[in-house]
């Protein structure tokens, strides 16, 4: 399995049968350094409906002709408007031709459209990704919980993990979310993109390190092999 970040909370995810994105946004991502155009996949894992997670997730799925794996909320919505989806909901999984896709908690809140006319878009979700004798948990947007304990006993080979605070966890939180997941590395999403979440990757890195985890800063278009 090989992990390609392309910026915020996005990845490209290439098993050895198909092309997974996660969270596409692209278009609207200072940090992206490629577009929703230059994407090529077969599958399009969405955690919740904000637009930072989702914006490019039709455009995308129509032009590749992808399937958009999401809750059920947010699969029925980008059906309604032309995608091929599957809807699932937290604690559900499911076998693709790929792997299994396993929706978890988290805990944050989903819509589309916020401001004076919110659409509601389900829960927000976690993802738990199993190919190729790899197990990958993408955290989506949450705050810490204990439930990660539970998480972690799918036997984690990479775990991706917001650090931005102000809108999900914070590194110190963050922290903590290592200690009950225990995954062989750990990524850092969702930082930087906006002020607001702002934080210094390499020091969280660091201070992991001295708790005994690894972490693995990815710059947007670095790529990592689970």
């Amino acid at each position: 399995m090989r992990l390609t970040y392309l910026g915020h909370s996005c990845f490209l995810v290439e098993t050895a049968k198909a092309r997974l994105i996660i969270d596409p946004y692209l278009n609207d991502n200072p940090a992206a350094r490629i577009k929703a155009a230059d994407v090529q996949c077969d599958y399009i894992l969405v955690s919740h409906g904000h637009e930072d997670h989702s914006g490019d997730a039709l455009e995308i799925a129509k032009r590749c002709g992808a399937t958009l794996i999401a809750n059920y909320e947010i699969a029925e919505y980008f059906g309604a408007k032309g995608a091929k989806t599957h809807g699932m909901n937290p604690g559900g999984g499911h076998d693709f031709p790929f792997g299994r896709v396993k929706l978890t908690l988290a805990h944050h809140t989903s819509s589309h459209n916020a401001g004076l006319n919110p659409i509601y878009m389900g829960v927000p979700c976690g993802l738990i990704l199993q190919a190729d004798g790899r197990t990958l948990y993408h955290a989506g947007d949450t705050a810490l919980f204990m439930d990660m304990q539970l998480i972690g006993r799918a036997g984690l080979d990479a775990a991706l993990l917001p650090i931005g605070d102000n809108f999900t966890m914070g590194p110190d939180d963050a922290l903590t979310a290592l200690e009950f997941l225990k995954p062989k590395v750990a990524v850092p999403i969702h930082y930087n993109t906006w002020p607001p979440i702002a934080q210094d990757a390499g020091a969280f890195a660091a201070r992991a390190a001295k708790a005994g985890h690894t972490v693995k800063v990815m710059k947007s278009g670095d790529t990592l092999d689970v």
